[in-house]
């Protein structure tokens, strides 16, 4: 499958108006696999030179889960990443609140707004699975070669199996990697932000993974869902008073520092849109244009 723009311009009525259930499924930013809500979402992607890495890109992801579902239970986010593996997820250890640093750097200017382990690469094709805050992750380059790797999980962590929503990602994403991060029900509202780093598919454009479903069945892409979350953008290709500044109050350690930004920009969604993923090309915000961001979906 082919990566589609979704024209949001027939929507704005809709997203000045409140949002009732004749819209859609109330949804808040990610796949799970079993019923859960999922509230007070902050997304982030930014195109980071690193001192080590290069020229990178980092995404961030935090929420307060509920898990609804009668056993363990787990998020799916794919990843536009030409290669990933455990060594490119970041330990925040007690850096809890760069995420909100960031909402708290933005929030003034844009809550009113409206839209028009460190390291190098695993062997391609590798499944695997380990410990990162909460969460036991199994990482794999096809969505398809998840369900083999499950038994891997520990069962207080192991979610019931569906084949049918990891052949929907392999064959929607074909050249993403899929993390499951799975949690168990003591654990679930207690996770801190995940931050990732890889090298991204695409060049021009910043993409973040914000298909949504909470009922564990396959997302429906036709959908009309409602949005309750921030999206921040970084990027360090741009003028020297692009963005706003963020204050990080936590103390970080160097090496966590050097993936994070100085400067963002983002607004809050708070209203019904199609089903797809967020995005914006790089030219659009090097211009701070945050009218540009738009949906995608396969």
């Amino acid at each position: 499958m082919g990566i589609r723009d979704v024209d949001v311009r027939g929507f704005v009525g809709l997203m000045r108006a409140p949002f009732s259930a004749g819209f859609g499924t109330v949804c808040r930013v990610c796949v799970s696999m079993g019923p859960a809500a999922f509230s007070g979402t902050i997304l982030y992607c930014g195109r980071r030179l690193h001192p080590e890495h290069g020229r990178i890109e980092v995404l961030g992801y935090q929420n307060t889960a509920v898990n609804l579902a009668a056993g363990p239970n787990a998020l799916l986010l794919h990843l536009p990443a030409r290669s990933i593996d455990a060594r490119h997820f970041l330990p925040v250890s007690r850096a809890e609140s760069v995420l909100q640093n960031m909402v708290d750097a933005v929030a003034p200017v844009a809550a009113g707004s409206t839209i028009d382990w460190m390291g190098g690469d695993a062997p391609r094709g590798a499944v695997q699975v380990f410990r990162h805050d909460i969460y036991t992750v199994v990482l794999a380059e096809n969505a398809a070669d998840i369900t083999a790797a499950l038994g891997r999980v520990e069962p207080s962590r192991r979610p019931a199996l569906n084949p049918e929503l990891f052949d929907f990602y392999a064959a929607a994403f074909p050249d993403h990697a899929v993390a499951l991060c799975c949690f168990d029900n003591a654990e679930a509202a207690a996770a801190k932000p995940l931050l990732l780093w890889y090298r991204p598919l695409d060049d021009d454009r910043l993409v973040l993974p914000a298909i949504d479903c909470h009922t564990g069945a396959v997302p429906d892409l036709d959908a009309v869902v409602h949005t309750d979350h921030w999206v921040l953008f970084g990027s360090d290709e741009t003028d020297p008073d692009w963005g706003t500044p963020v204050t990080y109050r936590d103390r970080l350690r160097s090496r966590l520092r050097a993936f994070l930004p100085d400067r963002v920009v983002g607004r809050r969604f708070q209203e019904p849109l199609p089903n797809g993923d967020f995005a914006i090309t790089h030219t659009d915000l090097r211009q701070a244009d945050l009218t540009r961001i738009h949906r995608l979906r396969p």
